[in-house]
């Protein structure tokens, strides 16, 4: 069997799979290795926005996709299992390409973050109404997948979110 020939019988294996044409199994390949690029700068969380200029980037302009030509994208691949997922916080999109499920008081924490890009255990404890070591376990949690980086040098520590670095620094 040739290489082409190779290629197209998993191509057409993997769309049948996904119940996708060869446009979304293309462009959800795109976005895995977009996502897997980048995950070691933003913990596996990024804007819809950010995955989009960087795929746009890459075509003619007559070719570009579109923020639900992505979402389509992600929630085709979810087929294969969780680890992909398309996340409305506030009024912005992030794609988590985080192994496992997120659970609801970890979105929420993120959605706080987002404002400022950080949070520390008692500013989101009064924020949300939480205990302390509510957040203090959701903020472990995202720490120990990426998503959170711990800011000793603050006084109290700060939990800072890459993710949503060029986001805050946008609004500035």
């Amino acid at each position: 069997m040739s290489n082409t020939s190779y290629f197209v019988n998993i191509s057409g294996f993997w769309c049948e799979m996904l119940g996708v044409g060869d446009f979304y199994y293309e462009l959800g390949v795109q976005i895995v290795e977009l996502c897997v690029a980048t995950s070691h700068r933003n913990g596996g969380v990024i804007s819809l926005d950010e995955v989009l200029s960087k795929l746009n980037h890459r075509r003619r302009p007559d070719n570009q996709v579109s923020g639900d030509d992505v979402v389509r994208a992600v929630k085709k691949l979810r087929i294969l299992g969780s680890g992909m997922e398309v996340v409305a916080t506030g009024s912005s999109q992030f794609i988590y390409s985080i192994p496992g499920e997120l659970s609801m008081d970890h979105t929420t924490l993120l959605q706080l973050a987002e404002k400022v890009g950080h949070v520390t255990v008692s500013s989101a404890a009064d924020d949300l109404g939480w205990t302390h070591e509510r957040v203090s376990r959701t903020l472990d949690h995202l720490m120990r997948i990426g998503v959170a980086w711990r800011d000793n040098q603050d006084r109290p520590p700060s939990f800072w979110f890459p993710a949503f670095f060029q986001q805050c620094r946008a609004a500035d």
